[in-house]
């Protein structure tokens, strides 16, 4: 793409899709796999046995040194009282607050069930682990000290109690996943020469388009005009022409309310409906207005869309891509593209034209491939119901993701997926260099790293939380090179444009950028360390 800004040709920054490997999992039902005949313990067996090994490996070498000589026990039932011993399962926590689907189908449907509670948690939960043989109770001190939420695999350390429970000592988890990508070329600093421009990749989620909010139409318009680098001052085109592509991390469309429209409903409309007159409740204006804002920002570079859980697509995951004709012409852009929720998207760096030919042999010179791996928020909204915030935070239980070496642990306990039979796909085999979250509530980003002594190489990842756009105004910007972060800010003049919190976000950290007389101007720039508060 070219732009002319204060008489000088913007080259757009360019990253290439790359084909999945074979050890990446597709997310996409296929016919073999549509059949929902199965029972979701599949999935739990599955998980355990993929999982068992690592946790099994690692648990090896962090208690072979430990007085009293543990032993692992193979089946949970087989603990016996009073032998030091660690054994290895999928947690299971038994909580009152917790939906209960035999409850629902109890209860009488003339009754309204009551609002679900904003936690599972409580004092009356019980811990167990358990594998083919069965379950067994967790209790201990220590367990007030870790994250634990239905669905993980951990290995336990501990002695079983003479009322046959077993008090744990420690636990391991699974770690982080292998991670073939290459090395950075340079450390996660912003401090780089400036020879080495950034390739950034551009995160939203949360258009919400839809809603009767007129302020949410003009940020939309903002981010387009400053995204086709048609709005701005020099500085601003500048910094958009390094963006090589967009994701959008789900809800781009706004709920249905149905609410007003059923209670105001006339004796006249009542008569219709018998009648298959009713009026619809659809509206195409959304989707036309989605479809149009993507039609202008394709125009320039490569977007990948992925549904939410507002948007018209399945509502288990994993969903399933927006069908194209829906999305209109920007669908006939060969690099539009319509992804699953969640998604791996492998991407490469592209050879920059400010790139000296004789620097090839650097590292920063060479094609830099990443990994990234995105939802659209649910599974983290998920296991926030189980855990006490604070002392977690969505970033922390995010982390813990990637230690558990999985992504949606409570699927299919309260967070509903499809019944898999052969196969776990939302285990993480191989941890991705970028892991992005879509539609939360506010921003925060972390570099997470391990390193084992007896792993080949250290594992890195940046995880990322995406905030809704139409209540923060915030783009997220990742420099594929160095793992960066930043984030831009669009406000319109005159709105106090406050995060969800109550505070603003802090200038320190952002770029923000607001409306004055249809116009874009920037007024401050600065990098995201390594671990923000989320």
């Amino acid at each position: 793409m070219n732009n002319s800004a204060s008489s000088s040709t913007l080259e757009r920054a360019s990253t290439t899709l790359i084909a999945r490997s074979e050890d990446t999992p597709s997310f996409v039902i296929g016919n073999a796999n549509k059949s929902y005949k199965y029972q979701y313990s599949n999935i739990y067996y599955m998980r355990l046995q993929c999982l068992r090994e690592c946790v099994l490996e690692r648990a090896e070498r962090k208690w072979k040194d430990l007085d009293g000589d543990p032993v692992l026990v193979d089946r949970v039932l087989e603990v016996e009282k009073g032998q030091l011993c660690y054994i290895i399962g999928t947690v299971y926590l038994d909580m009152p607050l917790k939906p209960n689907v035999l409850e629902d189908i109890a209860r009488d449907r003339s009754i309204l069930p009551p609002a679900p509670p904003p936690k599972f948690c409580s004092e009356g939960d019980i811990i167990s682990l358990e594998d083919e043989s069965g379950r067994i109770n967790l209790v201990g001190e220590h367990l007030k000290k870790i994250q634990l939420v239905t669905g993980i695999v951990i290995g336990a350390l501990g002695i079983e109690t003479p009322g046959g429970e077993f008090e744990v000592a420690d636990i391991c988890l699974p770690g982080l996943a292998p991670q073939p990508s290459l090395p950075d070329p340079d450390p996660p600093t912003m401090d780089v020469d400036d020879a080495l421009q950034p390739e950034w990749v551009a995160l939203v989620s949360g258009f919400d388009i839809g809603t009767t909010s007129s302020l949410s139409d003009i940020l939309i318009h903002m981010l387009v005009e400053y995204l086709t680098c048609e709005g701005g001052g020099p500085g601003d085109q500048l910094e958009a022409s390094r963006i090589s592509r967009l994701i959008i991390a789900g809800n781009s469309l706004a709920p249905l309310d149905l609410g007003p429209q059923v209670e105001n409903i006339s004796l006249d409309d009542k008569k219709g409906k018998r009648n298959g007159n009713e009026p619809s409740p659809f509206s195409p204006h959304p989707i036309q207005t989605l479809s149009g804002y993507l039609l202008d920002i394709t125009q320039v570079m490569p977007v990948h869309i992925l549904p939410g859980s507002n948007d018209p697509s399945g509502s288990i995951l994993p969903q399933q891509p927006f069908p194209r004709a829906m999305l209109g012409s920007a669908t006939s852009m060969p690099w539009f593209s319509c992804e699953t929720n969640p998604t791996y998207i492998h991407l490469e760096t592209g050879s920059g034209e400010d790139e000296d030919e004789e620097s090839t042999a650097s590292l920063s010179a060479r094609p830099v491939p990443r990994k990234f791996l995105v939802n659209s928020g649910q599974p983290l909204n998920d296991l926030f119901k189980y855990l006490e915030s604070p002392p977690h935070t969505r970033l922390s239980i995010l982390e813990s993701t990637l230690k558990w070496r999985h992504m949606a642990p409570t699927a299919p306990d309260t967070l509903w997926c499809h019944p898999y039979f052969s196969a776990d796909p939302f285990i993480i085999q191989e941890t991705p260099d970028i892991y992005v979250v879509g539609c939360q509530k506010r921003f925060g980003t972390r570099l997470v790293s391990e390193d084992d002594d007896d792993d080949a190489g250290s594992r890195k990842c940046r995880i990322i939380m995406v905030p809704n756009f139409s209540e923060t105004g915030i783009l997220v910007l990742v420099d594929m090179k160095t793992l960066a972060v930043k984030t831009i800010k669009f406000m319109a003049k005159g709105a106090d444009r406050r995060t969800p919190n109550g505070s603003q976000h802090p200038s320190s950290s952002t770029q923000e950028v607001s409306q004055a007389d249809s116009s874009l101007s920037a007024l401050s720039s600065s990098a995201h360390p390594d671990t923000q508060r989320g």
